[in-house]
Parts: C-alpha cells; sequence; structure tokens
C-alpha cells in the first residue's frame, strides 16, 4: 500500500508539473500581450504626434483663409463698364495668389482627411487591444492564483515525496534484514536469556526422564504380571526354554532395545537369562521375582527423586510451567529483538551518514589543498608573465633581419647599398688601395694614409660582422623568450582550467555535504525513532546540523533567485529584440 502510494503521489506530482508548464506558457502569452501594450502605447503615441501634426496643419489652414480674406478685400473692385482696363489687371494679379492658396488648402484639407481616416482606424485597433487585454488581465489574475497555489503545492509534494522515499529506503532495508535474519535461530542477547535457556533445557531433558521412567516402570509391571501368569501355568509349559521379554525403554537419545537399564541413581543392571530353563526352576523363579521386585522399588525411588527435583526446579523457576504465559514472554522479546533490531539498523545508517560526511569533508580538505597549490602556482607564474613583460617593455625593440652573405659579398658592402652608395665596389677597392699602397711613386704621407684607409675598411667589416652575430644571436634569444612566453601562458590556461574543475568539484562536494547533512537533520526530525537516535547527538553536533540545514537552504534559495535572473534577463532580451524589429518595420513603413 505504501508503495502504491508513492506512485500515486509521483503521478500526482508529474500532473501539477505539467499544469505548471502550461500556466508557464500562459505566462509567456501574458508577456506577449503585454508586449503588444506597449506597442498600443506607442501607437497613441503616434497617434497623438500625428494629432498635434494635424492641428497645425488645421492652424496653417485657418491662416491661409484669413491671408487669402484679407487679400480679397484688400483687392480693388470692379468699377464698371468704363473702365475694364484697371480692373482687369487687379483680376489678374490676385487670381495667381489665390489659386496658389486654394490648391494649398486642398492639399492640406486632403492631407487631413487621410489624418483623420487614419486616427479613426488607430483608435478602433486601440479600443480593440484594450479590450483583448482586459480580457487578457481577468484571464492572468485567476492564472497567477492558481499558479501560486500550484507551486505551493508543489513545494509540499517535493517534500512528502522525498519524506516517502526516505522511508522507502528505510523499510527496504529493514524488510531486508528481517528475510536475512527470519531463517537465523534466536540466540540470547544476555545473560539473563542464556540462563533462561538453559533452565528450561534442563526442565526439558527432566521432563524426557521423567517420562523414561515412568514407561520403565510400565513395562516392569507388565513384566511382574506375565511372571505369575506363568507361575500359574502348567509344569510342561515351564519345561520349555523359557526367554524374558525385553522392554523397549525410549532414552532421551532415542529407544533402547538392549538389556541393559541404567540411571544415575541405581547402579545395578537388569540382565535377563537367554539360556533355557534348569531343573531348578523354582530358585530361578524367585531370584527372578527378588530381581525385579528389587529393581522396581529402586525405580519407584528414583522417580520420586526426580519429581522432587523437577519440582525443586520448578520453584527455582517461578512457580509451575504455563506454556501461555511462555509463549507471549516468547512474543515479547521478539518483539523487543525487532525493536532493538531497528534501533541498531537506525544507529548503523547514522554512523553510515556520519562516515559519509567525514569522507566528504576529508575530500574537500583535500581539495581545498590542491586548490591552494595551484593558486600559488599560478600566482608564481603570473608574476614570473609581469617580469618578463616588464622585461620585454624595458628592453629595446630589436627589429633586425638576419642577412645571409653570399660569396663575394660583405657586410660593409652590403651596407653601403643599402644606403644607396652602388657605384664603391669594396673588393675592388681593397685591391686599389693594396696597389696604391704598393706603388712607390706616391710619397710617405700618401701611402701611410693609403694604409690607414685600408686598415679601417678592414676593421670597419670585422665589426660589421661582429654586429651581424650579435643580432643573429639577440633575435636566437628572442625566439626563446617568446617559445618560454608561450610556454608559459600555456601553463597559466591549463592551471586556470584545473583550478576551475577543483573549484567546481569543491562547490559541488560542499553542496553534497550539506545535502546530506540536511537530509540527516530531515530524518532526525521527521521519523519516529528520530528521537531515540538524537539523544546520541551532543548539542554542539544538533546545532552543526542546524547550521548546515539553514545554509543548504540559502544556497538553494540562491540559486532559484540566479534562474529566474537569468529568466528575467532572456525575457528582457526577447522584449528588446521585439521593440528593435518594432521600429525597423515602422520605419521601413
Amino acid at each position: 500500500m505504501k508503495w502504491i502510494d508513492m506512485v500515486v503521489l509521483s503521478l500526482i506530482h508529474k500532473y501539477d508539473g505539467i499544469t505548471l508548464s502550461l500556466d508557464m506558457a500562459r505566462a509567456v502569452s501574458m508577456d506577449e500581450i503585454k508586449l503588444k501594450e506597449r506597442t498600443v502605447c506607442g501607437l497613441e503615441r503616434e497617434l497623438s504626434v500625428q494629432a498635434g501634426h494635424m492641428w497645425k496643419l488645421q492652424q496653417q489652414k485657418q491662416a491661409v483663409d484669413t491671408q487669402l480674406a484679407l487679400l480679397r478685400d484688400s483687392s480693388p473692385r470692379r468699377e464698371g463698364p468704363y473702365s475694364p482696363t484697371a480692373g482687369d489687371a487687379v483680376e489678374n494679379t490676385a487670381n495667381p495668389d489665390a489659386r496658389r492658396f486654394q490648391l494649398k488648402i486642398a492639399e492640406l484639407s486632403a492631407i487631413i482627411r487621410k489624418l483623420e481616416d487614419r486616427n479613426a482606424l488607430l483608435s478602433e485597433e486601440r479600443n480593440e487591444l484594450l479590450k483583448r487585454l482586459r480580457e487578457a488581465e481577468s484571464q492572468y489574475k485567476p492564472l497567477l492564483d492558481k499558479k501560486r497555489r500550484l507551486s505551493h503545492k508543489n513545494e509540499e509534494l517535493v517534500r512528502a515525496l522525498r519524506r516517502m522515499e526516505n522511508k522507502l529506503q528505510f523499510i527496504t532495508q529493514e524488510n531486508i534484514e528481517m528475510r536475512e535474519k527470519a531463517g537465523t535461530i534466536r540466540r540470547p542477547s544476555s545473560l539473563n536469556d542464556l540462563d533462561q535457556s538453559q533452565e528450561e533445557r534442563e526442565i526439558e531433558f527432566l521432563r524426557l526422564q521423567v517420562l523414561e521412567q515412568q514407561n520403565i516402570i510400565d513395562d516392569l509391571s507388565k513384566e511382574r504380571d506375565m511372571l505369575l501368569r506363568y507361575r500359574r501355568q502348567d509344569s510342561l509349559r515351564r519345561k520349555k526354554p523359557f526367554r524374558t521379554c525385553r522392554p523397549v525403554v525410549e532414552t532421551f537419545f532415542g529407544y533402547d532395545e538392549e538389556g541393559s537399564i541404567d540411571s544415575d541413581g541405581s547402579s545395578i543392571s537388569y540382565q535377563t537369562d537367554r539360556t533355557p530353563c534348569t531343573p531348578d526352576d523354582d530358585l530361578e523363579e524367585g531370584m527372578l521375582k527378588e530381581e525385579t521386585e528389587l529393581r522396581f522399588r529402586q525405580l519407584t525411588m528414583e522417580y520420586q527423586a526426580l519429581q522432587r527435583a523437577y519440582a525443586l526446579l520448578q520453584e527455582q523457576v517461578g512457580g509451575t510451567f504455563d506454556a501461555e504465559k511462555e509463549v507471549k514472554t516468547r512474543e515479547q522479546l521478539q518483539a523487543e529483538l525487532i525493536r532493538y533490531q531497528t534501533r541498531i539498523a537506525d544507529l548503523e545508517c547514522v554512523l553510515s551518514h556520519q562516515g559519509q560526511i567525514k569522507n566528504m569533508e576529508t575530500e574537500e580538505t583535500r581539495l581545498k589543498n590542491e586548490i591552494q597549490d595551484a593558486k600559488d602556482q599560478n600566482e608564481l607564474l603570473e608574476f614570473r608573465i609581469l617580469e618578463l613583460e616588464e622585461r620585454e617593455r624595458r628592453s629595446p625593440a630589436i627589429n633586425f633581419q638576419y642577412i645571409h652573405f653570399a660569396e663575394g659579398m660583405s657586410p660593409l658592402q652590403m651596407y653601403c647599398e643599402a644606403e644607396g652608395v652602388t657605384d664603391i665596389v669594396i673588393t675592388e677597392l681593397m685591391k686599389k688601395l693594396d696597389i696604391l699602397g704598393d706603388n712607390a711613386n706616391l710619397t710617405n704621407e700618401e701611402q701611410v694614409v693609403v694604409i690607414h684607409a685600408r686598415t679601417v675598411l678592414t676593421l670597419a667589416e670585422k665589426w660589421l660582422e661582429q654586429i651581424e652575430v650579435t643580432k643573429s644571436a639577440l633575435q636566437q634569444k628572442m625566439l626563446d623568450i617568446e617559445s618560454e612566453k608561450e610556454l608559459f601562458s600555456k601553463q597559466k590556461g591549463y592551471l586556470d582550467e584545473e583550478l576551475d574543475y577543483r573549484k567546481q568539484s569543491l562547490d559541488h562536494a560542499h553542496k553534497r555535504i550539506l545535502e546530506l547533512e540536511a537530509m540527516l537533520f530531515d530524518a532526525l526530525q521527521q521519523e519516529e525513532t528520530g528521537g531515540k537516535v538524537s539523544e546520541l547527538l551532543t548539542e554542539q553536533d544538533r546545532d552543526s546540523l542546524r547550521e548546515a540545514v539553514d545554509q543548504w537552504k540559502r544556497q538553494v534559495l540562491s540559486e532559484l533567485r540566479e534562474r529566474d535572473a537569468q529568466i528575467l534577463r532572456e525575457r528582457m532580451e526577447l522584449l528588446q529584440h521585439a521593440q528593435a524589429v518594432y521600429t525597423s518595420v515602422k520605419h521601413e513603413k
């Protein structure tokens, strides 16, 4: 029945979810109606602007009418048939102005008629939209109330479903445990139960011994009757082989068909004679009779001793043996056993929850340490990147281009060509300087100057070669620095991603911890055995659980607010897009 109730509740919950989705669709339609209402307001503003424009045109028309009337009044009238020339001239001068004003008046009248028609259409559309808006508002208000009621009911159903799920889990676990323990033998749970079970076993053993002794006594009495009958029979009958009857004894270990019957209180065993009768029949019969009577007396004494021991044992146990009382006691003990087993299961569940919370806390501390390490590494990398950027900013901009020298080309020759001096060939110049240095026609000073010039050119060429080597080294170093910078940027991106992942994992773990603590607090508050389990918790544990539940509730509320804010932003974006589309369509018209 509980499972059926839970299925019904889940179906009701699904139906409420469908109704809520329909209500949300209606809310979207109401938003569209509000958008149309804003459109109507814009049309009303446009209509007011056009009405103002029409009023201005009417004012212009009135001004033109007054001006035309003034012109007609100021124009001279026709005097008579004798002066037609002057009247015609005045009429010809006034007619173009009047015609122009009349055309303008007609144009303005047409514009006014068009504006009046447009105003009438807009007013009709406005009235229709207002009517639809009132109808939508009349439908929207009960929907809002219904949505509010359904949302409240949905929250209650969610809480009830959560409670029923927890209860179902607890019941299923209890059912599994009871099925596992149904076939097991009841074990003593305390020393008192152990003593009681030993006493019950002793009583049962004594009862079996009493029954055994009674059976032995009955068998011996039957045997005695048989022996008496044998004595009265014929002497011929006594000459036949005689074999005594063996009693079948019901012992504690089964039926004993042997000839020896021993007990704790007697040391004499009953031996039957397997030989045929001897001539001393009377002597044997007398001995058998005495032995039978002796054994009967011994068994009677043993039976009385057993009865006394049984009575003493019953007095020690607590009176006479009552089967109904024993059954009730056993049922009560079984009920207590089940209750204690449920309590043990509750305690194990609480301990497992506490173990999960401790595991989550250790995982949270580990993630915090890893996040702190990642933050430290990220800070070191950011500091290193800042150092490299500062070094790059302070270092001069190096825009050298690596030049490969061909055979027969020197750096000085290429520098001259780069400067625009193309008529000088450095190799030929060096040869000419060598020739001039060796020329004997020059004076000593000229030869010294030529030698100095050649030396200067050689040094300049070496210096340019050193510059090229330095340039290539700087370019290589710059490439290394750029590759190192890219590597640091990649490491920083990777560490940022790892830091985000660790933060998300930490938030998820923290949220899970809060949810488990909230479930534990809810279980302690809602379950019937929660009061017994809560007695094991201290005030500090209860306060921590209560604070965790409050924090979890605040977190859930903040998530709901963020989701509502996101939905509101999306609706605002849709509204702005619709307004932009409307304005673009309006401008196109």
